[in-house]
């Protein structure tokens, strides 16, 4: 049943995508950035919809208290596809770090980008963080949260933690807060994964790091609770606690 009401949604998706770029067509040219992301909502919220009726995929948000009114970086943990189709509903004013390739899909890739996203060129690893940064600035001077996967891409429940220096240069270059988020979607809409198992995916805001932090002390604490509080949350969806991190080695005390 399970891959039943999977292939079923798969279809719903493509198809309900298809007739959002259609009608986006002859209206797109006459929306502004915010008209776009509202747009864009709309077209995760058919998503929403559609997951909980088709394959029983709810979703529950806490800590939100924790993100401030002021534009701020979010660094969440990337298990799946979720989160990629669902932020925007949760964060309005946001703005997301994407792949180049993502960028150059035609009509799609254009809208990414009037939509307010950054482009992470391709090229040598200074020439990334310089556009991810140019683009960070900008998109914060406009009022926009920033957020990144700090570890550039989905990982599997349980594997060890891959953290990229690109989280790192926007804290320290942009002075601004950073929010980590946890979250257990890889539970039920795994990486790669075609089924779609029915659960409630549970994301969370954590307590920010403030500005200011030595780059290893801040790698350290983004890793300790985004990792902790991940695990906690795959437990509690009836997962197995991740594998302890470094954050976890460097932090616990000698024997």
């Amino acid at each position: 049943m399970i891959l039943i009401r999977s292939a079923i949604f798969n279809v719903l998706l493509w198809t309900w995508t298809l007739l959002a770029l259609i009608v986006l067509l002859p209206v797109g040219p006459f929306l502004d950035a915010a008209g776009t992301r509202a747009y864009a909502r709309g077209w995760e919220r058919g998503i929403g919809f559609l997951l909980r009726w088709v394959v029983g995929i709810r979703h529950e948000v806490r800590g939100l208290h924790h993100l401030p009114d002021e534009p701020v970086v979010i660094a969440a943990k990337h298990q799946s596809a979720w989160e990629t189709l669902t932020f925007h509903t949760i964060v309005h004013e946001l703005s997301v770090g994407l792949k180049y390739e993502l960028t150059k899909i035609p009509v799609f890739g254009h809208y990414l980008l009037k939509s307010g996203c950054i482009r992470i060129d391709r090229g040598a690893a200074a020439k990334a963080l310089k556009s991810l940064v140019d683009g960070a600035q900008q998109a914060m001077a406009g009022g926009l949260h920033v957020m990144i996967f700090p570890e550039g891409t989905r990982r599997p429940v349980g594997a060890p933690p891959d953290y990229k220096p690109g989280v790192a240069a926007l804290y320290k270059q942009l002075g601004r807060p950073c929010v980590p988020v946890a979250l257990n979607s890889g539970m039920f809409w795994g990486r790669r994964s075609f089924a779609k198992r029915p659960g409630t995916i549970v994301l969370e805001f954590l307590e920010p790091i403030p500005p200011g932090l030595p780059r290893a002390a801040f790698m350290r604490t983004l890793e300790e609770r985004i990792e902790t509080a991940t695990a906690r949350l795959v437990a509690e969806a009836g997962g197995s606690a991740a594998a302890p991190t470094k954050a976890h080695k460097i932090l616990s005390p000698e024997p």
